[in-house]
Formats: C-alpha cells, sequence, structure tokens
C-alpha cells in the first residue's frame, strides 16, 4: 500500500467518523465534539510555526482573540451570518500577523515564546480597556446559532483541511525546508533557503485557521469576553496536544486533541481548580523527556510492533489449525 493510499484511506476513515457524530442525536456529543475540533484546528495552526519551524511561542490566543472580537462585532454592529463573519475574521487574523510576523520572528527560542505571551496579554488589555467596542469586561452577548449541526459541519470540515494541508505540508520542498528552519536556521540561510521569507509566510499561515475559529467559538457560545477570547488555559491545552501527540507530525495534533478532550472531560468537571495546573505540568515533562511526543512515540515504537506481532501469532494460530486434520473421535 503506498503511502498517499495510506493518506487517503486515513482521510476517509476520519471523515466517516466525523460524519457519525450527527446521529448520535445528543446535546452533548454535540457539545463535546466542537469543543475537540476546536483543539484540533489549534493544534495544527500552532504546529505549523512551533513543530515544522521551530519556532514555539504562547501567543496563539492573540488571534483565536481577535477572530473572536473581529467575528462577533461583524454580526452585532454589520448584521452579518456567521460563517461569513468567520472568513472575514480569518483575513482580520492574517492582516495581523503580516507586521507581527516580521517584527516578532527577529526574535528566536525563549525571547519569540515570551514576547507572544506578552503579546496576548497586550491583546486582552485592549479589549477590556476598549469597552466602547468591546463591552470590557462585561463581553459581548450574539444570537445563539440555528443550529449546531451547521457549526459542527464548518469545524470538522476545517479540521480536516488543517489535516490534509499538514499531510502535503510534510510531504512538500517547502516542508523540508521548515525542517532545515527548524534544524540550523543558518546552516537553512546557507543553503539557499529564504528564511525570513518562509517564517513570515508560515506565522501568517498559522494565524488564519485560529482567528476562523475564535469567532466559530463564539457563536458557539453565544458570548465572548476577553478573559475567554484569550484564556491562558486555552493556551496550554493548545501547545499541550501538539506536545502529546508529537511537534512537526502529521497526526500529533489529531491524537494530542483527542487524548487531551476525554481528560478535560474527565478532570475538569472533579477538579476545575487544578485542571490548568496540570495540564501545564503535563506540558513540562513533554518537553523534558518526551519532545517528540507521547503519544506518537508510544505508537511508532510499542503498540504497532505489538499489533503487528498479535496479527501475526493469530495468523500463525489459524494457519496451523486449518493445516492439522481433525481427529474425529467414534
Amino acid at each position: 500500500m503506498t503511502r498517499h493510499l495510506r493518506a487517503g484511506l486515513v482521510l476517509v476513515l476520519l471523515t466517516a467518523i466525523a460524519a457519525c457524530v450527527p446521529f448520535l442525536g445528543s446535546e452533548y456529543a454535540f457539545s463535546f465534539a466542537i469543543q475537540m475540533l476546536v483543539f484540533i484546528v489549534l493544534g495544527y495552526s500552532w504546529n505549523l510555526i512551533g513543530g515544522y519551524a521551530g519556532y514555539t511561542h504562547f501567543g496563539q490566543m492573540s488571534f483565536f482573540g481577535i477572530g473572536a472580537y473581529s467575528g462577533s462585532l461583524l454580526i452585532l454592529d454589520a448584521g452579518w451570518h456567521w460563517l461569513p463573519a468567520a472568513l472575514a475574521a480569518g483575513g482580520a487574523g492574517a492582516l495581523v500577523a503580516i507586521p507581527l510576523g516580521g517584527a516578532m520572528l527577529r526574535l528566536k527560542g525563549p525571547f519569540f515564546a515570551i514576547g507572544m505571551f506578552g503579546l496576548t496579554r497586550v491583546w486582552e488589555s485592549f479589549a477590556l480597556g476598549f469597552d466602547s467596542i468591546t463591552d470590557g469586561g462585561t463581553g459581548l452577548y450574539l444570537p445563539a446559532p440555528e443550529s449546531l449541526l451547521n457549526l459542527y459541519c464548518v469545524l470538522a470540515a476545517l479540521a480536516l483541511f488543517m489535516l490534509a494541508a499538514t499531510w502535503l505540508l510534510d510531504n512538500s520542498r517547502l516542508g523540508l525546508k521548515l525542517l532545515a528552519i527548524r534544524e540550523d536556521e543558518t546552516a537553512a540561510e546557507a543553503l539557499g533557503v529564504r528564511t525570513t521569507r518562509l517564517k513570515v509566510g508560515t506565522f501568517i499561515a498559522s494565524a488564519i485557521a485560529p482567528a476562523i475559529t475564535g469567532s466559530l467559538y463564539a457563536t458557539y457560545l453565544s458570548f465572548i469576553d476577553p478573559s475567554t477570547a484569550f484564556a491562558p488555559s486555552m493556551e496550554l491545552t493548545t501547545i499541550a496536544t501538539v506536545l502529546l501527540g508529537g511537534m512537526g507530525t502529521v497526526l500529533g495534533p489529531l491524537v494530542g486533541a483527542t487524548a487531551l478532550s476525554v481528560v478535560n472531560e474527565l478532570l475538569w468537571s472533579r477538579f476545575p481548580e487544578i485542571y490548568s495546573g496540570l495540564v501545564g505540568l503535563l506540558v513540562i515533562l513533554a518537553v523534558l523527556f518526551m519532545p517528540r511526543g507521547i503519544v506518537s512515540l508510544a505508537i511508532k515504537r510499542s503498540w504497532l510492533p505489538v499489533g503487528r506481532g498479535l496479527f501475526r501469532a493469530l495468523a500463525a494460530r489459524s494457519a496451523f489449525r486449518a493445516s492439522t486434520p481433525r481427529v474425529t473421535h467414534v
């Protein structure tokens, strides 16, 4: 089976799984799936600049919050439908990322990460301060979507698109150039890679989907305020999904977001006061001990060989039984 065929089968399987959710007929299932899809999209977006280019940061919620407020204001003040408002919010995220990419990507390592984190807090302060536009800490109340099904379908399509785009990037020369920047930016530039242009372009591309998702998330909640739009807990969870699944991998954000969504459902209702601390601890442990991803590393090194060995053992047992003549007792 070729690599392209395997990728196509995985995409078809995930599409079929996503299509089964509406038939569950449960508002809880829709709610759980929508929140999981939000983190899948955020994880894939962060993976572009953090996993492939190697510029890890704590500023993805900047574009999420910008998209949330841009889409919400278009819905409330201009009377737009939530879908075109979300697409316009993606454009707003890209416009903001153009000057930010040129400025912030001059920083490297922890300076870039801390700078992006501080920038997110600046955006949160702006949202609190300009209460004539954003209603400050009171927040904006949006009309409820006509159907969660439509919202779910849009988020599922966006998540599948991000998965397919990541696979194409992973199997392209552009992906190799980004990995070269991640491993040694100076050497990549000496080999002719236009590092500055490529980094800024990737930074802009990684800002579009979070801005769209932020607008869709505000529509889902029918409400948005600064603490929700720029929540540090969502930032940590987004990074944890990529670190848990594997940075710079195709399936890492998907596996990590699915695993953390289940953990979120199990722990948030029982231990909400320590959940963010647990996620932060998970991020630290993943960075220190499993930089390539806990789940993807386990699948690659442990589960697949065990599964193959079990399959071969069962196949050999079946072949042995088929070749052994049966003894009938009279």
